[in-house]
């Protein structure tokens, strides 16, 4: 080889390298054999979501709720997503014109009574998002993959997820890690199956981690986490859930990279947020997250309903 194509070759590898460590923006960045993507910057393009009471216009046919909806939203509006674990509350969420659904493991710690997530099951996650799906939502249902079941052999974590969407019904599955799930989920990817990502706090290993805590306000911690994210987005994730970030890191990340990050005690930072719904309604058993608005209180509205009811029956006023 001449020598100065040498001296070229390793002067562009060097350019290559940022000086602060910091990973390219992801224009930037070549992906692992797939086409460069661009960003989408056109605003007027972006539709708006379905709502379960909107009338279809004549003339007009209404976009199907999907990943790349959800994909298109980043730079545009921030994306909107709520929990729901049954079919009341599938409807409810939907008509409040959400863009995703999650039927998340959470339902463990909020409907179950388990003080994590490790107990949830695969027929848990199943049964529940068939119930949310009976509710016919008008916006995209995504449902967590349980504890265990990204970290065994690929066809069980295919056939794990084909359950979730045939018999759940769910369009997208979620899965928590970053780099040791990556490849696994390239594949899933790859046989048509969306993946939403899970970084930062993952509640299925709060027992390893010793709590709930922010991640990512040291250096080391903090550039794992972008690398995960980068290696998530290569994956094919089509948005990622960043859970407990430090702010300024999350803020940072959601620049870097082509998927949404979606937010939920990571500020105002990411392209969206999402929540426990019974956490912000009020309803719920336990103690509620610091970083969650209260919008009601139904525990005080229900208990107050219930014991009415007792108080009228026991009175003699059974005409009810």
């Amino acid at each position: 080889m001449p020598e100065q194509e040498k001296t070229e070759k390793s002067e562009q590898s060097k350019a290559e390298v940022p000086s602060d460590g910091k990973p390219k923006p992801a224009s930037a960045r070549p992906k692992r054999g797939r086409p460069s993507r661009t960003r989408q910057n056109n605003k007027a393009k972006v539709p708006e979501p379905i709502s379960v009471n909107k009338e279809k216009p004549k003339g007009i046919v209404l976009v199907e709720p999907n990943t790349s909806f959800i994909k298109n939203l980043k730079g545009n509006r921030p994306i909107i997503g709520l929990t729901a674990y049954d079919t009341i509350m599938g409807a409810a969420v939907s008509a409040a014109n959400v863009d995703f659904i999650l039927v998340g493991d959470s339902l463990g710690t909020t409907l179950l009574g388990y003080e994590t997530t490790i107990p949830v099951t695969m027929n848990d996650m199943v049964r529940h998002t068939s119930a949310v799906r009976r509710a016919n939502p008008q916006c995209l249902v995504v449902a967590d993959l349980p504890f265990g079941e990204a970290s065994l052999s690929f066809d069980r974590l295919l056939e794990s997820c084909r359950r979730l969407m045939q018999e759940g019904g769910a369009d997208a599955v979620k899965i928590e890690g970053g780099r040791d799930v990556a490849d696994d989920i390239e594949k899933l990817v790859a046989t048509g199956i969306p993946v939403l990502g899970h970084i930062g706090l993952l509640p299925q290993t709060v027992k390893a981690i010793g709590g709930y805590r922010k991640f990512g306000q040291i250096k080391e911690e903090a550039e794992s986490i972008y690398t995960d994210a980068i290696t998530l987005e290569e994956a094919g994730c089509f948005a990622i859930i960043a859970e407990m970030l430090d702010e300024k890191v999350a803020t940072e990340l959601s620049k870097q990279i082509l998927p949404p990050l979606i937010g939920i005690g990571s500020g105002d930072g990411c392209d969206g947020q999402i929540l426990v719904t019974t956490d912000l309604l009020g309803w719920s058993h336990g103690p509620v997250p610091k970083f969650v608005k209260s919008y009601a209180n139904l525990n005080k509205v229900v208990s107050g309903a219930l014991e009415k009811y007792v108080r009228d029956v026991r009175a003699g006023d059974r005409s009810r």
